[in-house]
């Protein structure tokens, strides 16, 4: 091919792109669209952190948990909160009192949001776990301090009031003339029933023109009968032995387990009555019902529950909280299977009696004054 015509073919090629460049361009044909639902993609939740549950812990003293007395009756407060409130209840028994320094720092170890310590023998460890953790809540059960610390309320309990009812019922109902008490150690949360409860005695004494005797408890002197123990029933056995052998046909046994002990042997003799302590004995020992007279009750599950509370909707406050007849911190409880054995004239006795103890016309002991 010449070099002319390459040169030709050349420029030609050049003015077809030229033309191309500027030809409108093709319109597209557009796909036909297709309605299709997007696939559904599962979103997987992030995980949450458990929810934080509140924790009210609570130490024995060396009765146990189940000691159908005051440990047992505070911890029926910490479970009724756990149904009602939705908050975490736990224990730690002490075994002996080297155990309560230890488990009161085990719960704060474990961040308890309150530690309910239960009985006078924890006063002193509770008071030094407050000052050392002050941030940290507590409530200890029976007993009261002079000093008011504000990471501490005190549950006391005027229980001399109930127990006063107790021995005036008592005073009116022996065959014998005699009645007997004795307590598991000669401390103000034992004595102040068993001083109550000779005060009431000599208060029937002094309306009817009797002379029912107390065995057990002298209420000048502030001396009595003590095992000196809580734990050891049969202490208890021989205590009753010992009452029931001077006469007495109605026992008021202040001691934890030990009044169980009691309890077997006035069964066992089948001639005495035995009144509980704490909480309704008919409930938390109805092996005994048939010699149950009555209980004079501390309740303290009412206020381990209201502290537990406080705690849990911010209204805790250091101090203390004072259960009595008027406000029913503290209770005669019901005859039960032996209210026959109560004449109703007794019964209406005892309401007006209630009544002129709320009113202040009756003074009990000033030394147990909460």
């Amino acid at each position: 091919m010449s070099r002319k015509l390459l040169v030709a073919l050349s420029a030609l090629l050049v003015v077809v792109f030229a033309l191309s460049a500027c030809a409108p361009a093709a319109t597209p044909t557009e796909a036909p669209v297709v309605e299709t639902e997007a696939p559904v993609v599962a979103t997987t939740e992030a995980p949450t952190e458990p929810a934080i549950v509140f924790k009210a812990c609570e130490v024995t003293d060396t009765g146990g948990v189940d000691d159908k007395s005051f440990n047992a009756t505070a911890w029926k407060g910490a479970t009724d909160a756990q149904e009602q409130l939705g908050i975490e209840a736990k224990y730690l028994e002490s075994k002996e009192v080297a155990d309560f320094e230890k488990n009161i720092n085990a719960f704060i170890e474990e961040k308890c949001d309150i530690i309910i310590t239960v009985g006078f023998l924890l006063s002193d460890a509770t008071v030094a776990a407050a000052e050392a953790n002050p941030d940290v809540k507590f409530s200890i059960v029976d007993q009261g301090y002079d000093t008011v610390y504000p990471n501490i309320v005190s549950q006391v309990f005027q229980t001399d009031e109930a127990a006063f009812l107790a021995g005036y019922l008592s005073a009116g109902v022996t065959k014998t003339g005699k009645v007997g008490t004795f307590g598991g150690m000669n401390i103000p949360t034992v004595s102040i029933f068993m001083d109550g409860f000779a005060r009431g005695v000599a208060y029937y004494n002094e309306v009817h023109g009797t002379a029912v005797e107390t065995l057990g408890w002298n209420t000048e002197t502030a001396e009595g009968l003590f095992t000196n123990d809580f734990s050891d029933q049969q202490k208890g056995r021989e205590m009753a032995v010992t009452l029931m052998d001077e006469g007495a046909d109605i026992i008021l046994p202040v001691a934890g387990p030990v009044g169980l002990g009691a309890a077997a042997a006035i069964q066992e003799r089948g001639n005495a009555y035995i009144i509980g302590v704490d909480s309704d004995w008919y409930l938390t020992a109805p092996e005994y019902a048939a010699i149950e007279l009555t209980s004079v009750m501390k309740l303290m599950d009412g206020t381990t529950f209201s502290v537990i509370k406080s705690a849990l909707d911010g209204t805790y406050t250091g101090g203390k909280i004072i259960g009595t007849l008027e406000n029913g911190g503290v209770a005669l409880a019901d005859f039960h299977d032996l209210s026959s054995i109560v004449p109703d004239e007794l019964k209406a006795e005892l309401e007006t009696v209630k009544a002129a103890i709320i009113a202040g016309e009756i003074e009990l002991n000033p030394v147990y004054q909460q």
